[in-house]
């Protein structure tokens, strides 16, 4: 049915593999929309008390968007691809059944933008987390600055964005930005089980939680400037010179 993710029901939950180990499941344009219309699907069905998003294999969750895709963007091009990304990770943010990210290594990026978007994120011992877009000459694109501000605080949040500066698990859980971390080979039980957890609570109730904490940030503008501010970066030397020089493998010169 996909072309770029794997999606299971294992009874009562429901788990969404990112598949593309080669590239270290780097997200692309297509897996992005994929990942939303299979959390549009299963919204609509309702058969599932608990959706998990994980990486395939154990090096990486997601490490960050696939740069090839975009480097040759204009703003419009990068417009779109933010709006359209960001749309896909506020349907898992107002999912009515709860997404829980199993980040199995590198979530960098896009990747740690749609761990964000999950409404729980539960790690690895190896998990690393990081916003590393400004070495591109970008801000991050899908909701990485409001989402990152609202679960670690504006102080540790600026300081990794600005910074590009990467965090490990036992950071991470510090900082409140995941709420468990356990060894790799315990990670995908861990999240089975806080889903099996969850049968005895009330669905109703849940989706009642979720959209009264979503609502306290419902009329919050950050994200459409976020996109402004990332497709405005598309027309500037920085960009051209920091994708260029990730190709490249070399440091960009700003």
């Amino acid at each position: 049915m996909y072309s770029h993710i794997i999606s299971e029901k294992q009874g009562i939950v429901q788990l969404i593999t990112i598949d593309r180990e080669h590239k270290l499941n780097a997200l692309n344009i297509e897996l992005i929309q994929e990942i939303g219309l299979e959390i549009d699907r299963l919204n609509k069905e309702k058969l599932v008390r608990g959706i998990i998003i994980t990486g395939k294999g154990n090096k990486a969750f997601a490490a960050g968007a696939d740069i090839a895709e975009f480097a040759k963007f204009n703003s419009k091009e990068g417009e779109k691809m933010s709006t359209n990304g960001g749309i896909v990770f506020n349907k898992i943010e107002q999912s009515c059944i709860p997404v829980i990210a199993a980040v199995n290594g590198f979530a960098l990026g896009g990747g740690c933008e749609l761990s964000m978007a999950c409404h729980i994120r539960i790690a690895s011992e190896n998990a690393k987390f990081g916003q590393p877009e400004v070495n591109l000459g970008l801000p991050p694109g899908y909701g990485g600055t409001q989402r990152l501000s609202q679960i670690i605080g504006k102080g540790r949040a600026l300081n990794m964005l600005i910074s590009a500066k990467t965090i490990g698990a036992t950071t991470a859980l510090n900082y409140g930005l995941v709420t468990q971390v356990v060894p790799i080979d315990e990670l995908l039980n861990t999240c089975i089980q806080y889903v099996q957890n969850l049968a005895h609570k009330s669905p109703i109730a849940i989706d009642a939680v979720i959209k009264c904490v979503n609502t306290m940030y419902a009329e919050n503008n950050g994200f459409n400037f976020e996109i402004n501010q990332f497709s405005e970066c598309f027309e500037r030397d920085d960009f051209k010179e920091g994708t260029q020089a990730f190709m490249e493998k070399r440091k960009p010169n700003y």
